[in-house]
């Protein structure tokens, strides 16, 4: 048998810059993941090291607009006039979820926010804030499903006495809530059982703060530092316990702000059953289109 030498020499040099090509790319790869990793680590360090803003800074920067969800289903006969405020329609919910990426916003979650106001980091262009109270499955089963449609991350506060439960509504289970956090979304406190915070004893601060931080923590193997008041009703008084007991901010309705809290008394709005798409639109611009409370 004929062996071809210039051939083989060809085919052996082939494989040997097949081979030191792949090595240098992979290098460069790896380069370029340490790179961006330390580039990660040193943005970190870089924050930790600056001078947090003090209250009035953080009062006059422009509010990023926050929208609050509970259910997510349609209305019945039996649905009080109040309870109206807090149910939207999956159909509407999908119509006003995609006139905000119709209209160009980008959904931040509660670390982002936190950097922006305390460090005056940047937020991407129309920033908003997408929650849900109170650890209801459809905020699971339709809204999650439909934020990331849209490519949107979401901030579930989860009242954990309601994990796992089901009767004429159905709740969230541990499994759903470890898929949210595993997928980027944000995992936060809203109490055990929606004890309104302006009654909060001392043994509370143990059953309705610390219990419930600690179980999410099992859950999500996160850190839980965000935490929204059950009735959107805060103490100013008990304000600075909220930070005493671990959290980085907290979450109110459309009252005004504290003051000497801003961090802890974070505006949300309500996005009713009844709006449109458009009447959503005008109020965010509305209630959030301004530089201080």
């Amino acid at each position: 048998m004929k062996i071809n030498l210039k051939t083989t020499a060809q085919s052996l040099f082939t494989a040997i810059f097949f081979a030191f090509t792949l090595i240098s790319c992979s290098n460069n790869q790896a380069k370029e993941n340490a790179e961006k990793l330390n580039t990660s680590i040193k943005t970190k360090v870089d924050t930790t090291q600056q001078k947090p803003a003090d209250a009035k800074t953080i009062l006059a920067r422009r509010e990023v607009p926050v929208l609050c969800y509970h259910q997510i289903r349609n209305a019945l006969a039996s649905d009080s006039k109040r309870a109206g405020d807090d149910i939207i329609s999956p159909d509407k919910f999908r119509d006003h979820i995609k006139m905000l990426a119709d209209s160009g916003y980008h959904t931040v979650l509660p670390d982002q926010l936190y950097n922006y106001l305390v460090f005056g980091a940047k937020l991407p262009e129309k920033p908003i804030m997408i929650t849900f109270d109170d650890t209801d499955m459809d905020q699971f089963t339709v809204g999650n499903a439909t934020l990331k449609k849209y490519g949107f991350k979401g901030v579930y506060f989860i009242m954990t006495v309601s994990i796992g439960r089901k009767g004429r509504i159905n709740y969230m289970t541990k499994e759903n809530i470890k898929q949210l956090s595993d997928e980027g979304n944000t995992i936060a406190s809203h109490t055990y059982d929606h004890k309104n915070f302006a009654h909060f004893t001392d043994e509370d601060w143990k059953s309705q703060i610390d219990e419930p931080t600690k179980k999410l923590e099992e859950i999500t193997g996160k850190k839980v530092e965000y935490f929204a008041y059950p009735y959107g009703v805060f103490k100013a008084s008990n304000l600075h316990k909220l930070k005493e007991h671990g959290f980085k901010a907290a979450f109110i309705l459309s009252t005004a702000r504290d003051e000497n809290y801003p961090l802890y008394t974070i505006r949300r709005i309500i996005d009713p059953g009844r709006y449109s798409a458009k009447n959503l639109y005008y109020s965010i611009n509305k209630s959030f289109n301004k530089t201080k409370s």
